[in-house]
């Protein structure tokens, strides 16, 4: 299975859309299109997952600078997001009082 970021959305691009759109290239998964928490609004980014990695290269292909709603999409294999910083050992061991934790002392 192949995530695939998909920019330059307009707000008005619903799920459904998207979904039409990339399935004309091959089995569409899911698609997500990614709201602010506070408006609820479309942040102009999406995500789309395609079972078979062939047909997700070819919409990447495809779909990238074609237009949807207005609009010239950005579309490309999305990148793993950041591991987080936090270290898998429990930081109580490190010494110090609740509030210091994880600090250095210098």
């Amino acid at each position: 299975m192949k995530r695939i970021y998909v920019g330059g959305l307009s707000y008005e691009t619903t799920e459904e859309k998207l979904r039409e759109l990339f399935a004309a290239h091959g089995s569409v998964e899911g698609v997500a299109i990614i709201t602010d928490r506070t408006t609820g609004r479309s942040r102009g980014f999406g995500f789309v997952e395609m079972t078979d990695d062939n047909e997700a290269t070819a919409a990447i292909t495809e779909l990238n600078g074609a237009q949807l709603d207005g609009r010239t999409l950005t579309v490309n294999e999305a990148r793993p997001r950041p591991g987080r910083s936090f270290r898998s050992r429990d930081r109580r061991d490190e010494g110090g009082g609740s509030g210091d934790r994880g600090r250095r002392r210098w």
